[in-house]
C-alpha cells in the first residue's frame, strides 16, 4: 500500500514537472532514443507480415515481429521529422546527432539506400527523404543528395491514374489514398525548392486538389480514405470509386501534408491559395467531429460511441499538429484556438502516461490500416475498429512531438 502511494506521488510530481508542452515532446523523444538506440525497427502488424510474405517458415506472426530487421520506411521519417523540429526548438544537437545515426544505417558511401527497392513504386518509401535533404544541407555530404535524388526519380516514374494522380503503390493500381499525400509531397516540394525544380509545384498542388475533389463528402466535408479511379476494387463504391468509411488517421496524414507543403511553396506562388482553401474546408469539417467531452477524435471519424469504435491517438496528434500550425501560420482563423486547446488537453488526459521509471508513453494508436491486399482489407467499419492498437507507435509519437512544439508556439507557457 505504501509503495503504491509513493509511486502515485512520484507520477504526480513527474507530471507536474513536465507541464510545459514541449517537455512532453522531449520526454517522448527520450523514450524513442532509449527504445531504438542503434536502429529503428518498425513492427509490422500481423496481416501485413502475411500479405508481404515476411513470416519465415516455422514462425508465428508474433515471432516474426520480434525478429524483423530494420528497413527503410516512412514511420522512421515521421519520428525523425519530430526530432529535427525538437533540435531547432531546443537548440540541442543530440536530436540531430540521433537522426544522422539512424539514417546512416541505411545510406552507403555511394548514396545507395539499403533495403529500398525503387521498382516497388511504393510512396511509403519517400518521406524519410526529407531527412536526407536536411542532412545534405547541414553536412554537405554528397551521399545524402544522391540518395534523395533516387527517391525523387521514383516520383518522376511513379505510376499515375488517367487524371495524373499518383498510385499509392504499384501493387494498388489506379488508387489514390489520403496517406499518399504525406508520403510524397512534402519531400517533393523540399527537393524542388532546394534544387530549383519549380516546374514541379503545379504537380504537387494538383495531387491535393485531385485527392480532395474525388474523396470529399459534400454532406460532412470529410474525406474518404481511398479512391479507385477504375472502381474495380471490392472496397470501392461502384458509382464513385470511394472506400466506404472515414478513417481519421488518413485525414491526419493529408492535413499534415498540407501544412508542411505550404512551408515551402513561395508566398507569392499563384496557386498557393488553393491549398489554403482546402485546409480551411477540412479544418472546419473536422472540428465538428471532435469528441464533445474528451476533445480528441474517433478511429472512424463520424461514428462516435458506436460499438467497438474508440478514441484514437495518432489521428488526434496529427489534427492537433496541423490545426496548431495552420493558426500559427495564419492559414486558418484564430477562432480555431478553443478547439485546439481542447484537443491538446484531451490528448494529455487520454493518451499520455508516465511509468514508474519516469518514462513518458503515448497510448492507443491504431497499428495500421489500408485497403485491399492479402488478406483483403475491405475498408468497412468492422475492419477499421478491429485493427490492432499499439502503444508508443512511431506513427503517433512523431506527430505528437511536432504537435507539442506547434502548440507551445500557439499557447506559450509563462516561464
Amino acid at each position: 500500500m505504501k509503495k503504491s502511494i509513493v509511486i502515485s506521488a512520484v507520477i504526480i510530481f513527474l507530471m507536474q514537472s513536465i507541464a510545459a508542452q514541449t517537455n512532453y515532446a522531449i520526454k517522448l523523444a527520450e523514450t524513442i532514443m532509449a527504445t531504438y538506440k542503434d536502429s529503428m525497427v518498425v513492427k509490422k502488424y500481423a496481416s501485413h507480415l502475411e500479405q508481404d510474405k515476411l513470416i519465415p517458415s516455422g514462425q508465428t506472426a508474433e515471432q516474426a515481429q520480434l525478429s524483423r530487421p530494420a528497413v527503410w520506411n516512412y514511420e522512421m521519417g515521421v519520428v525523425l521529422q519530430g526530432f529535427e523540429k525538437l533540435a531547432t526548438f531546443t537548440s540541442d544537437k543530440k536530436y540531430t546527432d540521433y537522426t544522422k545515426n539512424i539514417i546512416d544505417h541505411f545510406i552507403t558511401s555511394e548514396g545507395e539506400i539499403r533495403t529500398y527497392n525503387l521498382e516497388e513504386y511504393n510512396s511509403d518509401n519517400i518521406p524519410t527523404g526529407r531527412q536526407l535533404l536536411h542532412l545534405n544541407q547541414s553536412t554537405k555530404e554528397e551521399k545524402y543528395k544522391t540518395a534523395a535524388t533516387l527517391l525523387y526519380k521514383q516520383l518522376a516514374w511513379q505510376p499515375r491514374n488517367t487524371i495524373g494522380g499518383y498510385w499509392h503503390k504499384l501493387k494498388y493500381p489506379t488508387q489514390m489514398w489520403l496517406d499518399g499525400l504525406y508520403m510524397a509531397q512534402p519531400f517533393a516540394v523540399e527537393y524542388a525548392v532546394l534544387f530549383n525544380d519549380t516546374k514541379k509545384f503545379d504537380d504537387i498542388i494538383n495531387q491535393f486538389v485531385w485527392m480532395e475533389k474525388y474523396s470529399r463528402d459534400n454532406k460532412t466535408g470529410l474525406l474518404y480514405h481511398g479512391w479507385d479511379e477504375s472502381k474495380l476494387q471490392k472496397w470501392a463504391n461502384p458509382k464513385t470509386g470511394l472506400s466506404p468509411e472515414f478513417w481519421s488517421r488518413a485525414m491526419g496524414w493529408y492535413m499534415m501534408a498540407l501544412v508542411d507543403v505550404l512551408d515551402h511553396l513561395p508566398a507569392n506562388y499563384k496557386r498557393r491559395s488553393e491549398l489554403i482553401t482546402i485546409l480551411n474546408r477540412l479544418s472546419t469539417a473536422l472540428v465538428k467531429f471532435q469528441d464533445a467531452k474528451e476533445g480528441v477524435w474517433w478511429q472512424v471519424t463520424d461514428k462516435a460511441n458506436q460499438q467497438l469504435n474508440y478514441l484514437e491517438s495518432s489521428s488526434s496528434a496529427m489534427f492537433l499538429y496541423a490545426l496548431s500550425k495552420a493558426v500559427n501560420k495564419n492559414y486558418i482563423s484564430m477562432n480555431f484556438k478553443p478547439a485546439i486547446a481542447k484537443a491538446y488537453n484531451g490528448i494529455i488526459k487520454n493518451f499520455v502516461r508516465v511509468d514508474e521509471a519516469g518514462s513518458v508513453h503515448y497510448l492507443q494508436a491504431v497499428a495500421g490500416a489500408g485497403l485491399g491486399g492479402i488478406p483483403y482489407r475491405d475498408g468497412s467499419y468492422s475492419y477499421y475498429v478491429n485493427e490492432p492498437k499499439r502503444d508508443d507507435d512511431l506513427k503517433a509519437i512523431g506527430p505528437f512531438i511536432q504537435a507539442c512544439i506547434e502548440y507551445e508556439l500557439l499557447f506559450p507557457q509563462k516561464k
